[in-house]
């Protein structure tokens, strides 16, 4: 972003931000270098959380023979991190309401630093799981809390800023994903080396949230107590969140097969294992420019719909390739396949678009996000099975074709211009 975008972004958040707070003054009283501050605290934090489960995933086979770990203790270890953001995810609220969302998002980088630092030093494979454990809860804070944070400070640019927030994901998806095999064998081959580098960006994440959070604290403290004392909607009852939660689940079941087998696709079409390595990586690589691009285009319109449409035909065409033409179209395929994942930085806009105050955000952003990972649990598992059993990839890609149906629908419901207060009774 260029100097005079970040003063563009930084300049609104007074007067947006005004009616939540009850006095004027206590938001004029905010230090002129919060709002950088906030900006690269997002970066940064948004860089640290996939490496955990991206950097393992390239060293996973030297990892699994290290720890001497049993195919299922394995196949236990790749179904952890999606049960960890379900079951985690659903405490930021509280947590959000007694500490402040920027005192919790610093407490979670904090976690996701210690485990990483932790588990290349772990014996054994429980060792390593609970370090593990211990980094992706800090990660399912942060997922639920940072579109809370956007919302809070950022209210005329959610589009921007999460597009900036998506960005900075992706890339730390694909960086972790393409550098961590080569930096482990240029600190001498050990996957142990490997894994720990990734906990010094980390340490770097909390930096920048020991200040926000600081301040954070003194708002909370200037504010009255009635301030503190808006709860939210009750989610449940809206079926806007309910079609954001199942949109969520969907579209991260696809990235998760993407992730896990379109290599393995490629593979067993005839491509070599390094271009099919290449070619997962181009799929993961569309996703850095789009995370900033979509979630702008987003917040400009009224109605996400027509982009959760387009984001499902480009996935529709892109298995169909797979299905007819493996090989022979495969760069296509891939480039279709990575516009379509970019479903995750349109339904996190979404949801920062679908609740009107920080604190419908982070109940909206908890219940969508937890759910959604429940509901993409068993996608990649069917998947393996109808592979397993049916020796090919027909069934697997029909299946993936077809669930972008309801997800094409159930986007067009979650893109509709209204909010969950609206629903539930609590419009002002």
């Amino acid at each position: 972003m260029s100097e005079d975008e970040v003063q563009t972004v930084i300049r609104p958040q007074t007067a947006r931000t005004a009616p939540q707070q009850p006095s004027a003054a206590s938001a004029n009283a905010e230090p002129a270098w919060l709002g950088p501050v906030l900006i690269a605290g997002i970066v940064i934090a948004a860089l640290n959380l996939r490496p955990a489960i991206t950097s393992l995933g390239a060293l996973f086979e030297e990892t699994r023979t290290g720890l001497g770990m049993s195919g299922t203790v394995a196949g236990l270890i790749t179904s952890v991190p999606a049960l960890c953001f379900a079951v985690f995810g659903v405490t930021a609220p509280r947590l959000s309401r007694r500490f402040g969302p920027a005192a919790v998002v610093c407490a979670g980088m904090a976690a996701v630093a210690a485990g990483l630092l932790i588990r290349p030093f772990a014996t054994d494979a429980a060792g390593f799981l609970a370090a593990s454990a211990l980094s992706l809860a800090g990660i399912a804070l942060t997922n639920v809390l940072l579109p809370v944070i956007i919302k809070r400070w950022f209210p005329d640019r959610v589009g921007t800023m999460t597009g900036v927030y998506s960005m900075a994901l992706a890339a730390g998806t694909s960086l972790a994903a393409a550098s961590t095999v080569p930096l482990t064998s240029a600190l001498g081959g050990s996957w142990r080396t490997g894994l720990l580098v990734w906990a010094f960006l980390a340490v770097a994440a909390v930096l920048p949230w020991l200040p926000i959070a600081a301040a954070g604290r003194r708002a909370r403290g200037a504010a009255p107590a009635g301030a503190a004392a808006d709860t939210g909607p009750r989610v449940v009852r809206s079926r806007t969140a309910w079609a954001l939660a199942c949109y969520f689940g969907l579209q991260a079941t696809g990235a998760y097969v993407t992730m896990g087998w379109l290599a393995q696709i490629f593979r067993d079409s005839g491509v070599s294992a390094s271009t099919a390595g290449v070619l997962l990586a181009v799929t993961m690589f569309m996703g850095v420019p789009l995370a900033f691009v979509i979630p702008r285009l987003a917040g400009r319109m009224r109605h996400q719909g027509p982009i959760a449409v387009t984001l499902g035909l480009f996935g529709f065409l892109g298995y169909a390739g797979l299905w007819l033409a493996p090989a022979a179209g495969a760069w296509a395929w891939a480039l279709l396949l990575g516009v379509s994942n970019c479903a995750f930085p349109l339904v996190i806009t979404m949801i920062g678009l679908r609740a009107k105050s920080p604190a419908g955000v982070v109940k909206l952003s908890a219940f969508a996000q937890s759910a959604g990972y429940l509901i993409s649990l068993p996608g990649p598992l069917l998947i393996g099975a109808l592979y397993q059993h049916s020796g090919g990839w027909d069934l697997p890609l029909a299946l993936m074709a077809g669930l972008l149906v309801p997800q094409i629908v159930l986007g067009v419901l979650a893109g509709r211009d209204r909010t969950i207060e609206d629903e539930c009774g609590m419009g002002h």
